[in-house]
């Protein structure tokens, strides 16, 4: 055995390339695509909390920063934004909306669509803001969880080679190689490609909490109705009427039981000697369904760091405790963003740097896609940090603090003509007055 060699396995449980890590079988595979679907899309305190994060990466700037100070390191970095900005069909802020779809599904596959970039043509192949030739993104489109076959796994191995997909309208069985994918996941545990919902661990409560609210409306349904109770004549028999009138008996006061419904056309007609009577509820029941969703909203809510959007809702929290809270959110946020400019470093962007060989041969390194802050800072704490810090001479007011400080208040850039470099504060002469007033300590050492 080589040196290089690898002994071990990772120990994934799969057979082929159907993956069966999560034990609950009503969340593998397609069935639970089709679960965090329905959680992402049809309950409300899950869609907030999906709206808050699209609606905050949304509002991130995203920045292409070269690896070295050499012309040709910013020419690579200028060509990456560039290629950011052109993609046909679909914009850089669509594409990560897309993306961020890898944290209700636990992953998302992308593929690498090239164009030749020729200016205007009516070809979206070659279709171009730019007319230089070099090759560029056409676009980065998903290729949608629901369309998974199964992960083409090297064979012996544990290395994913590429993704097969059976998609819409015809159901064709295309696999993508790995060289065309970027895939995110939430994590990676067992080099686990379908990675682990962020919804997982609030299943339980959902679960729950969708049961009791259809048990609520059918419960509040039959008390403002009244429950039904059908009374049929005496000499309804079987051995008078014969089977089959009976059984047609049966099924009519069946039917009208179940479905008893108030609204503007309510009202039966019953047969002759047919007696309907609607009992009153028993009163208030023992449960308070209220208290018992709104628990299940708080761990739904708590399990994505999420719980600072019912503070109000259920009368508690404090403006210092929802301030904690989404500086913990934000932090999470930080973290998935991460992933998303992790993947383009080290996939997407080296591949296109590459296929544009030798256009920019003897870079640095590649350009790395970097990100802006999720919130903004706290002007009057910084402004009052700031201020301290110059006073006392740790920080040297210049051009670029100016500029980042600019950016923060979201206040226009300086003038070329009227800039004026920060100078740091002056402490206060002391007046004259008060330096006669002082005491003469040289004097008194020389009596002493």
């Amino acid at each position: 055995m080589s040196v290089f060699d690898e002994y071990g396995r990772i120990g994934q449980e799969r057979w082929q390339g159907f993956i069966s890590e999560e034990f609950l079988k009503e969340l593998q595979g397609k069935k639970g695509i089709k679960v965090y679907k329905e959680m992402s899309e049809n309950d409300a305190v899950i869609g907030a909390i999906i709206f808050t994060i699209k609606m905050l990466i949304r509002q991130v700037d995203w920045v292409i920063k070269p690896s070295g100070n050499s012309q040709k390191d910013k020419e690579a970095a200028d060509f990456i934004t560039e290629c950011m900005d052109d993609m046909n069909g679909s914009t850089w802020t669509d594409t990560i909306s897309e993306i961020l779809s890898f944290l209700v599904y636990g992953w998302s596959a992308h593929e690498l669509v090239y164009k030749r970039r020729l200016g205007r043509s009516k070809d979206p192949k070659k279709k171009s803001k730019y007319n230089d030739g070099l090759i560029g993104w056409e676009k980065i489109p998903i290729r949608a969880q629901e369309t998974l076959y199964q992960w083409e796994y090297e064979e012996h191995t544990d290395n994913v080679i590429g993704l097969s997909q059976m998609p819409p309208p015809d159901y064709g069985v295309i696999t993508i190689p790995k060289e065309r994918l970027l895939l995110f996941r939430t994590e990676s545990r067992k080099d686990n490609p379908e990675g682990k919902s962020i919804l997982r661990n609030c299943y339980r409560s959902w679960y729950y909490k969708k049961r009791i609210e259809e048990i609520e409306g059918v419960g509040i349904e039959r008390d403002l109705a009244g429950l039904p109770v059908m009374k049929l004549p005496e000499n309804f028999d079987k051995m008078i009427l014969g089977e089959k009138n009976y059984n047609a008996g049966i099924a009519e006061a069946k039917s009208i039981v179940c479905n008893i419904r108030r609204d503007s056309q309510e009202g039966i007609v019953l047969p002759f000697g047919w007696d309907l009577q609607l009992l009153s509820t028993g009163g208030r029941r023992n449960f308070d369904t209220t208290q018992i969703i709104e628990r299940y909203d708080s761990r739904i809510a708590m399990t994505c760091l999420a719980d600072f959007i019912l503070l109000g809702h259920q009368n508690v929290g404090s403006f210092a405790l929802s301030s904690d809270k989404t500086d913990l959110f934000g932090v999470a946020l930080g973290t998935y963003i991460d992933i998303i400019c992790e993947e383009f470093t080290n996939n997407a962007i080296p591949k296109l740097i590459d296929l544009n060989s030798p256009k920019f041969d003897g870079i640095t390194d590649y350009p790395c896609l970097d990100h802006s802050d999720i919130e903004s800072p706290d002007l009057v704490t910084l402004s009052t940090f700031v201020k301290d810090m110059a006073g006392i001479g740790v920080i040297t007011p210049d051009a670029d603090l100016e500029e980042y400080l600019r950016d923060a208040a979201h206040l226009p850039e300086a003038s070329l003509k009227t800039a004026k470099p920060l100078q740091p504060q002056q402490q206060p002469e002391q007046d004259p007055k008060e330096k006669r007033d002082e005491p003469n300590t040289d004097n008194q050492d020389e009596q002493a």
